[in-house]
């Protein structure tokens, strides 16, 4: 399950992605209207967290290029105002839902449960490519016909956006982004020795990854 979040404040930003993705979102990043449209076109997420004051072009515009194009995916727009106006403006523009800043995680992953209870997908759903599949309730990855093991968190969301992206090259910056979030502790030895211990997991023989490539000098590519 994709969730866009777009806000031009970089730290909130990290912080709204780390929030939905320890709850086993997959989240994608805009910081800005044009980049918004773009990642909608592209990736067909299943709900979208638009701010309303975004550069190159705001996010009431941007609500009303996603409707102008048919999409339903639930928006829940983001604001620093609590004018009625503005609430008003974006609800008759499609927006399902209005959350002012500043607001709480857990307010926020409300919100957003609600938001997908109503289009029926409240639950993350699994994610399978060829043998390999994860189940975010147990938070395990499945090989083939063997049994489930168990992933750690860092593991769980390595696997998840190498699996929702299965048979492209991801860069090293994009998977620490998504597995370590705005803490910024992620980089490129953390991620060499993460993928290391993924591969002792899912790999029959990890010396030799039939699974978990390694791209020189770019990132990973996980093989369908």
């Amino acid at each position: 399950m994709k969730i866009l979040a777009v806000d031009d404040d970089l730290e909130l930003l990290r912080i709204i992605a780390f929030t939905l993705r320890s709850s086993g979102y997959l989240v994608l990043e805009a910081q800005d209207g044009v980049e918004a449209l773009a990642v909608v076109e592209r990736e067909l997420p299943d709900l979208v967290l638009l701010d309303v004051n975004l550069p190159r072009i705001n996010g009431f515009e941007v609500l009303k290029r996603i409707r102008g194009s048919g999409s339903t995916t639930p928006v829940l727009m983001l604001t620093v105002r609590s004018d009625e106006e503005d609430q008003v403006q974006g609800l008759d523009l499609g927006a399902d839902d209005y959350l002012t800043k500043p607001f709480s995680p857990r307010t926020l992953l409300a919100r957003v449960r609600a938001l997908l209870r109503r289009k029926g997908t409240e639950k993350p759903a699994a994610l399978a490519s060829g043998n390999l599949s994860l189940d975010p309730d147990q938070q395990s990855a499945t090989v083939g016909d063997q049994p489930p093991v168990r992933l750690t968190p860092l593991e769980f969301r390595l696997v998840q956006l190498l699996l929702a992206n299965a048979g492209h090259t991801l860069s090293t910056e994009r998977l620490t982004l998504h597995v370590w979030g705005y803490r910024g502790m992620g980089d490129r030895q953390l991620l060499k020795q993460l993928v290391h211990r993924l591969r002792r997991k899912i790999e029959v023989d990890p010396a030799n990854p039939k699974y978990l490539t390694t791209m020189s000098g770019i990132g990973y590519l996980l093989k369908t």
